[in-house]
């Protein structure tokens, strides 16, 4: 079976509120849903994520980072800035504020879902892409997904 995740800014921007019903292949990220529970609006939303989380649990389709992914991840942390370093001539440019929190979320988010053999189903296309360089996990547009 082919399986495919969301991250998190197709379940926001998507309004993906509500996943408890069963989507043949979707496996949800441990990592999506910590963004998403951290960001919920009240106390209601929040427990709606919980309630996925023990749900996805349950039927063994929560993709949660092992040791190996968080090694992974901070190894593509690594060879994205020392990337951004060459293109800039030496320099390491100053990243936006939070920027580098949402990209090794993102990285942590793609090679666990790698290791599942997941597609990411993402509206970051240009962070997914350079995460995508360097550990191989399928990518799938958004916009291409939800036609």
């Amino acid at each position: 079976m082919a399986y495919f995740t969301y991250d998190t800014s197709v379940m926001v921007s998507r309004q993906l509120r509500d996943l408890r019903t069963s989507t043949k292949g979707l496996v949800l990220s441990s990592v999506a849903l910590l963004e998403l529970t951290a960001s919920a609006a009240d106390e209601s939303q929040r427990k709606v994520w919980e309630e996925m989380f023990v749900k996805y649990e349950r039927d063994n389709a929560l993709i949660v980072p092992n040791e190996a992914d968080w090694l992974f991840a901070s190894k593509i942390l690594y060879w994205l800035s020392h990337h951004r370093r060459r293109v800039d001539g030496g320099r390491l440019r100053q990243l936006a504020p939070g920027m580098s929190q949402r990209m090794a979320l993102d990285a942590l988010l793609a090679v666990s879902a790698r290791r599942w053999k997941a597609a990411v189903v993402t509206e970051n296309w240009d962070h997914f892409k350079a995460i995508q360089h360097f550990c191989g996990v399928k990518l799938i547009k958004a916009s291409d997904f939800f036609r």
